[in-house]
């Protein structure tokens, strides 16, 4: 399961972009709570903190439980962070509520595994990775840190497919329409080259055996 992350929060008093470019000048990321059945909460984030969360990876699929001031923890999950177009640092963060039963569609990275008990791998093949990360729904309570495709036994033009793969418990793709490709195994270029330069070699050899036309022929 994904690791929750702990953050400590100030209730920001006043709405509006005055209290916003109050709270920025002030070294805060102004930033909401809601959802949950509640009413919306603002609250200032510590830039340096909150920059440090983003730049550690995967802030967006992880657990965040936001203290406010000396009040109780409130399980939620960062819905997003937009930021300055020019310095690309963080101006404000929204945060959802969740409860244990909740239900959300996160994009879970895809973490390959024993490569080199993979034929294909071995005779020189390529892993080309088509979704480096699965959208899945999951439970609040229960969020993966990954998704593991195992590459036991894949073969050389192998295709490996959600359906190929094993979840987690209780989390499902979000999309259910089709059984799409995660990876493949492709055979290796110097492969590549040599069959093909065997069929431009062919073609040569059928061109040097065709008979030549005759001088006047029509």
């Amino acid at each position: 399961m994904a690791k929750t992350i702990e953050l400590e929060v100030t209730r920001r008093d006043g709405t509006g972009k005055g209290a916003a470019r109050s709270a920025r000048r002030e070294g805060f990321v102004p930033g909401v709570i809601y959802g949950g059945g509640k009413d919306p909460e603002t609250i200032n984030v510590k830039h340096n903190v909150l920059l440090k969360q983003l730049k550690a990876g995967s802030f967006l699929a992880r657990l965040v439980k936001v203290k406010i001031d000396d009040g109780e923890p409130q399980t939620t999950i960062c819905r997003a962070v937009q930021r300055d177009i020019v310095r690309d640092l963080p101006t404000h963060v929204d945060f959802l509520r969740l409860s244990e039963r909740s239900r959300i569609n996160l994009a879970i990275p895809v973490d390959f595994t024993n490569h080199e008990a993979s034929p294909g791998i071995k005779k020189g093949g390529v892993l080309t990775v088509v979704r480096s990360e699965i959208e899945l729904r999951v439970r609040a309570s229960a969020i993966p840190d990954k998704v593991t495709v195992d590459l036991t036994g894949v073969q050389i033009g192998d295709t490996i497919k959600i359906s190929n793969v094993e979840l987690p418990d209780g989390a499902m793709p979000t999309i259910t329409d089709r059984d799409f490709m995660i990876a493949n195994i492709s055979a290796p270029r110097a492969l590549v080259a040599d069959d093909d330069a065997d069929e431009d070699a062919g073609g040569a050899d059928e061109a040097a055996e065709a008979p030549a036309a005759e001088d006047g022929a029509e």
